[in-house]
């Protein structure tokens, strides 16, 4: 019986078929065995050509789960989830050798800029509760004059150029309280990724607590400080779930200082304990840009390259956005990122109010743009 060239390349791909599909098994089998059982599901970045139905055709088949899309109308990249059990740099490896499968990256867990430690006591000015007029909010007087307006000179600023800031920036952080009597004139709704749900407000993650117009300070990390009512800041003070607690809130409130008539997009991807993962970075990023976003601030920082989040940076800047980072706070010259895309990212260094570095400042020409006030 003759054989004809159409039934030899159908023979042929047949085998490959059943090869590919037997490897995939073997390793499914060892990946099963590999790896005792942990509290959560291993976590996977992964960028494909053929969108949603491709990923969730190679999942059916590895037993892995699509979380969701990351990249808003883009539909290319996706946060994958697995079982504890499987291995997952041998995971990483499997899905990497799929068809249609661009790329693939651990998710990361990452906290936000250096420790959370005490720093030294701000002035006392700061703590200046005379109400006066912002931009029509009623403000206290230590927020509106403080020392770092003064040195960058913001007013001057402001007067000599007619300029009091425009468009939208948007806030990567642990959120912002949405109605703090400074800023809920020119807040957006923002999105909270930790929850994913609308709305960037932080104040899901602690307790309810009343405010009390007579606050104490408390330290929220080396450069920023909340003003809460006693029991609130006896509360916070004493778990470490609230460590990171009123930091987006704080970044937003210099963000307003500086630019008073700009618009801002709080984008929850931290939680009050300071700790996000890259993934929720990535959604924060490219929701950004897709709602029309023209500078994007990440008060954060971490040490292991993500080639996705380089990516979005390329893909903002593409998109006229200007991209903002900090330095980092363990006062080392050393690499972190998103600073350390230094062609995409302006890297911030701090500053203290008598204009040296911060002793906690990270430094170097390989993450530094430009230097600020930050104590």
């Amino acid at each position: 019986m003759r054989i004809s060239a159409e039934d030899e390349l159908e023979n042929t791909r047949g085998e490959r078929f059943m090869k590919r599909a037997i490897w995939i098994l073997i390793m499914l089998v060892l990946l099963l065995g590999a790896k005792p059982a942990e509290a959560a599901d291993n976590r996977f970045i992964v960028r494909t050509t053929g969108g949603l139905p491709l990923i969730q055709g190679v999942c059916a088949l590895l037993g892995c789960n699509v979380v969701h899309g990351l990249d808003g109308s883009l539909n290319q990249l996706f946060l994958v989830t697995a079982p504890s059990s499987i291995d997952p740099t041998a995971l990483l490896a499997i899905l990497q050798s799929q068809l249609g499968v661009v790329a693939v990256e651990l998710d990361q867990l990452v906290g936000l800029v250096g420790g959370l430690a005490e720093a030294s006591a701000p002035p006392a000015g700061l703590w200046n509760s005379s109400p006066v007029n912002y931009y029509g909010a009623t403000v206290w007087a230590g927020y509106a004059n403080q020392p770092a307006a003064g040195i960058v000179r913001v007013s001057d600023t402001q007067k000599a150029f007619n300029v009091a800031g425009a468009g939208i920036v948007a806030d990567i952080d642990t959120g912002v309280d949405p109605n703090h009597p400074a800023l809920r004139n020119v807040l957006l709704p923002g999105y909270d990724f930790t929850r994913n749900q609308p709305g960037g407000s932080e104040m899901q993650d602690v307790p309810p607590f009343p405010y009390s117009g007579q606050g104490q300070p408390a330290r929220v990390n080396q450069s920023t400080a909340a003003v809460l009512d006693q029991s609130t800041a006896a509360v916070l003070d004493t778990n470490v779930q609230y460590a990171a607690f009123g930091h987006g809130t704080m970044v937003v409130g210099i963000v307003h200082l500086v630019a008073p008539h700009a618009l801002i997009m709080p984008l929850k991807a931290f939680h009050s304990d300071g700790t996000g993962y890259v993934s929720d970075i990535l959604r924060a990023i490219y929701y950004a840009v897709q709602n029309k976003a023209k500078v994007i601030n990440m008060s954060f920082d971490f040490t292991t390259y993500s080639k996705e989040l380089a990516r979005s940076m390329s893909y903002a800047n593409r998109a006229g956005v200007i991209c903002v980072a900090s330095a980092g706070n363990d006062g080392k010259d050393e690499l972190v990122y998103p600073a350390g895309l230094t062609n995409l990212v302006m890297g911030i260094a701090s500053t203290s109010d008598a204009d040296t570095r911060s002793s906690f400042s990270n430094y170097g020409q390989d993450i530094v743009w430009v230097a600020a006030p930050g104590e």
